[in-house]
């Protein structure tokens, strides 16, 4: 008999109650007192957690485990959130975990037949209610609508090699340390493939401890993400120990967006309003576009923005990650052939559901959003921003002048198909 778990919310939208961390426990197999029991009718509704999104993985033994990718939901209250996971089943496995819009949290873990590994990762779900008040709202943009990234459930994807979940436990955090992410679509969860940001990559270089936020949106520049409520967003939740990445310039710098004295003010803005809260203020400057010259060095097609962050960084003694300066070392070492591979190239037909090639020199692959995501994580290190003590000490500190290799790069496709022209999914 299956044993279902419901999580209340109150009826007045949006003051959902807390569910109890005891309630969130799921396993596959048995059922126990601790754990509510999952089955293949184990569906997610808008109060029961279960399977989502695809069909449900079979349940062997005590693994809810498959030969395709499958997806697991909960109805949440926005927050942040430590799972833990059991991987294994009755099979060799490699099991990839993401969650909501294909953030990277578990790359390939691997596990013996009838073996079990566990695995820890935080993460952050958030709601387009600011402050809890349904009548103010993040002003979305129509492709964000009803995507993961934005609605009142945490989902968890898995993917790979036969992934194989024994049991999922989700734990409120409510005072973790967390580093919100402000940007554009070269940072933003990516929800389609094949397009990735390094935003979503970079919680998997972390350990539990710190929760990644990434509230970076494709179009944004400084200004519309303020004027969108999204700053605001951010300063409702934040408190004091956490931290804003700042990255903007590849809209700001286009004709007629925001001329660069605007860009500097709204930078500092920022920064003010980051340290009002008691929160740390990151500035990254933006990464290159893959604009070389006839030499195969790259041209900068930015003008003086880049410089710009510099002299904020500066001017207001703020940290800086120089991506724009590591980029060029990471797509000069590439070449003008290699980077073909990390950012979106794709001849027509080269994944389900599109029709036209894809030639954009702006926006990144899985790969190439990986390896600048290591570049981050490298400016975290050497600006011995206190958040390096959570960073995967398995994962060796990274040089953009000798990046991995992209024939032994691979990570699953998510399932999460182009339902439209998909030459305009990436905008920046």
């Amino acid at each position: 008999m299956k044993r279902t778990v419901l999580l209340f919310f109150a009826l007045a939208a949006p003051a959902f109650a807390q569910p109890s961390p005891a309630l969130m426990k799921y396993a596959c197999g048995p059922a126990n007192r601790m754990f509510a029991t999952l089955s293949p009718t184990s569906r997610f509704t808008d109060t029961t957690a279960g399977f989502d999104l695809l069909p449900s993985p079979a349940v062997e033994g005590k693994a809810c485990t498959s030969d395709k990718p499958f997806f697991f939901s909960v109805p949440i209250p926005e927050g942040s959130y430590r799972i833990t996971l059991v991987l294994g089943g009755p099979q060799a496995s490699v099991t990839t975990v993401r969650a909501e819009g294909r953030r990277l949290m578990l790359e390939k873990i691997p596990t013996q037949p009838n073996a079990s590994v566990t695995k820890v990762f935080d993460t952050n779900v958030r709601y387009p209610e600011i402050a809890g008040d349904p009548n103010n709202l993040v002003k979305l943009k129509p492709r964000e609508q009803g995507i993961l990234n934005w609605d009142h459930k945490l989902t968890l994807e898995f993917n790979g090699d036969h992934p194989s979940v024994r049991s999922i436990d989700i734990e409120p955090i409510p005072s973790e340390p967390v580093i919100y992410l402000a940007g554009d679509s070269t940072v933003v969860d990516q929800y389609y493939e094949p397009w990735a940001a390094w935003g979503q990559m970079l919680p998997r270089f972390f350990l539990p401890g710190v929760v990644i936020a990434n509230h970076a949106e494709s179009g944004e520049t400084t200004r519309a993400f303020v004027g969108e409520k999204r700053l605001a967003k951010i300063m409702t939740t934040m408190k004091p120990g956490d931290y804003l990445f700042i990255q903007f310039a590849h809209n700001d710098m286009k004709p007629n967006a925001v001329p660069l004295e605007d860009y500097k003010k709204l930078l500092i803005d920022y920064i003010a309003q980051t340290r009002a809260k008691g929160a740390t203020p990151v500035l990254v400057t933006p990464m290159n576009r893959r604009t070389f010259d006839a030499d195969g060095k790259i041209t900068n097609s930015f003008g003086a923005y880049p410089d710009a962050v510099r002299e904020v960084a500066a001017a207001q003694k703020v940290a800086l990650i120089d991506l724009n300066a590591m980029s060029k070392t990471l797509f000069e070492t590439m070449g003008p052939e290699g980077t073909l591979k990390a950012f979106m190239h794709f001849p027509a037909d080269s994944f389900p559901g599109q029709t036209a090639a894809i030639s954009d020199d702006t926006h990144f692959n899985s790969y190439g959003a990986y390896e600048l995501a290591r570049c981050i994580v490298h400016g975290i290190r050497e600006d011995r921003l206190p958040i390096a003590k959570f960073l995967d000490p398995a994962v060796p500190d990274f040089n953009p002048a000798h990046p991995d290799s992209q024939p032994d790069f691979h990570l699953p496709f998510t399932p999460i198909l182009l339902k439209s022209d998909p030459t305009k999914v990436g905008q920046t």
